[in-house]
């Protein structure tokens, strides 16, 4: 089985042929929040500049892919140099009353409305938005290959930190600030202690358990 090439960074060669085609802002999307017991899904839409050659470029990856402080700065960069940046958040309500992949779709179409410019294409990370009606392109491991898309998975994965950083005040107890509501260790034993908080997502199989205990 071959293996997989680690160097393999994402480039603007997908860009690079929209621009060619005469597309001018091409919004790169990604997600990021699926998989938490706890929170919001987030999700960024980015333009950047085509003629961008900015060195800080060669650093963006996958947000999962980056320590968390190079992720601060590369969001302050990106926020610097980009044409528009938006961002979109649903709530676990949302969540569960839609389901996490409508969810997801949701918080990636208001991202893309909410740009101050409106774009021309739209590059999407493993997923379609059926609802807008703008030239799209659904590229899986899209955070891997198109710069565009790797940096709003920087800027969703920021934002998204950040609010379940100020959840964590809200909410003491679960570890927020530092397990940003996934399924670790520690946040399952503090979930069985304290039980779910309002930012829980009910519809997810740990968090409905313990309800369906309380209800027993």
């Amino acid at each position: 089985m071959p293996k997989r090439d680690v160097k393999v960074r994402p480039t603007f060669a997908k860009e690079q042929e929209l621009w060619q085609q005469g597309y001018r802002f091409i919004a790169g999307i990604d997600e990021v929040g699926r998989g938490p017991l706890a929170g919001p899904v987030a999700a960024a839409a980015v333009i950047l500049p085509s003629e961008s050659d900015a060195p800080w470029l060669l650093q963006v990856r996958d947000s999962k892919k980056l320590r968390p402080r190079r992720r601060e700065f590369l969001s302050e960069s990106i926020r610097e140099a980009a044409v528009a940046i938006s961002i979109g958040v649903v709530s676990p309500e949302i969540i569960d009353e839609k389901g996490i992949v409508a969810a997801t779709r949701l918080a990636m179409r208001y991202a893309v409305e909410q740009l101050p410019q409106a774009p021309d294409f739209l590059l999407i990370d493993a997923i379609t938005l059926p609802d807008l009606a703008i030239p799209q392109d659904s590229i899986i491991r899209g955070d891997a290959l198109s710069l565009s898309i790797a940096a709003a998975s920087i800027i969703a994965k920021v934002a998204r930190d950040r609010l379940m950083i100020e959840f964590d005040s809200l909410y003491p107890g679960y570890g927020f600030s530092r397990n940003k509501g996934y399924a670790t260790g520690e946040h399952l034993s503090n979930l069985k202690q304290l039980g779910p908080c309002p930012i829980h997502r009910k519809s997810f199989r740990p968090v409905r358990e313990l309800l369906e205990k309380d209800v027993d």
